[in-house]
This record gives structure tokens, sequence and C-alpha cells, in this order.
């Protein structure tokens, strides 16, 4: 029967909710398409009760809601699964510092020199950084699966948290590696320096899109 009737106010109710909606954009394509099966059903009784397929889709639409009763309950939805991608994403990037962080100096000539000792605790601060991500970021995924349960806010404050920490694991980051180069001319031309550092900013970009999105879902 849905082929052989329009669904213009059927997409049109999904558009202006899409419009209103900020989030992953594989989880809200799905929540609109199970919004959309949903919408078909319901048009799909009212025609077998015999009203004409306008008159179906108008109750269907009436009775699923406006955009502006309807978005708080999927952007929760949304915000959860953005808390989850950012921190399955931080996980697995945390994962990746802490098994290959020590590789990139494996070998090298300088690598029996002891450095200054600011720059050992600098050392030792990016790897409590990146711990203390580690932690937040498991926390954060316990958070977003409570929260997409009980169809509430996912909880803003541990995400917030997490995207502080990203922030300052790329500053102290970055002020490592610039120290590194002062002292370690030789550094720059050391293969596995030079991938670690292209894992690294790449890594970074990764985790500021999750980032990004995220704080569009929350916001």
């Amino acid at each position: 029967m849905r082929g052989e009737i329009d669904t213009t106010m059927v997409e049109e109710r999904l558009r202006e909710l899409g419009a209103h909606l900020r989030g992953p954009r594989r989880l809200k394509s799905d929540l609109l398409t199970e919004a959309r099966h949903g919408l078909l059903d319901a048009v799909d009784a009212y025609r077998e009760d015999g009203l004409p397929a306008a008159e179906a889709q108008r109750r269907a639409v009436a009775e699923f809601g406006s955009p502006s009763q309807l978005a708080p309950a999927y952007q929760a939805e949304l915000a959860a699964g953005a808390l989850r991608g950012l921190s399955l994403r931080v996980i697995a990037l945390a994962t990746v510092a802490f098994v290959a962080g020590d590789l990139t100096w494996q070998g090298s000539g300088w690598s029996g020199s002891p450095p200054p000792a600011g720059y050992q605790f600098l050392s030792a601060s990016v790897g409590w950084i990146w711990g203390a991500a580690f932690v937040l970021a498991a926390v954060g995924l316990l958070r977003a699966r409570r929260s997409a349960r009980r169809g509430g806010a996912t909880d803003r404050w541990v995400g917030a948290a997490l995207a502080g920490v990203l922030s300052l694991g790329v500053l102290t980051g970055s002020a490592l590696f610039g120290w590194s180069i002062g002292l370690w001319e030789a550094a720059l031309t050391w293969p596995p320096m030079i991938i670690g550092v292209v894992v690294a900013a790449a890594g970074y970009f990764w985790l500021g899109r999750a980032a990004r999105t995220w704080l569009l879902a929350t916001r």
C-alpha cells in the first residue's frame, strides 16, 4: 500500500524534526528512519480502517507530535551517541599511545642521554593526562548507555571533563614534541618519531571531530 500513496506530510514532518537535531550523522539517520517506519505503519493502519490517504497521513503526523515536542528525546539519544563515540575514540587512541609511545624512542642515538628534570616531568604528565582521559572515557561509555536506556539527557560534565582533558593532552603532547626537537635535532629525521608524530596528529584530528560532534549534540 505504501508505494501507492503520497507521503508528503510524513516526509515534511521528518524534515522538520531533522532540522532540530544535531549529532552523529549515522545515528541521526537511523533515528529518522525508525521514525519514518513508525509513521508509515500508522498511515497504513488508518488506511486499513478506511480513511483516505490524506486524512490517514494527517492523523498519523498529528499523533506523532510536533518537532518541538519530539526533539528533546531524540536529542538526548544523539548526545548519548556522541559521548559514546568520543569515548570509544579516546580509549582507542589512548591504548595506542600507551602501547606504542615508547617505541618512537627505542634504538635512537640520543635515547641514552638523560633529559632535564622539567622535560621528564612533562613527559610523565602526558602519560597521566592520557590515563585520566582513558578513565573518563570509560565513565563516559557507562553514562552514555545509562542515559540512552533512560531516555534522559547525557551527563554533560563527563563530556566536558573529557574534552578539557583532551585539550590539555594535545597541548602537553605538542609541547613535549617541540621540546624534544629542541634537545635532539636528530629526532626530526628519526623514522619512528616521524611516524609517531603523523599518527598523533591524525589521532588528534580524529578526536577533535568527535569532540565537536559532542559539543553540537549537547548545545
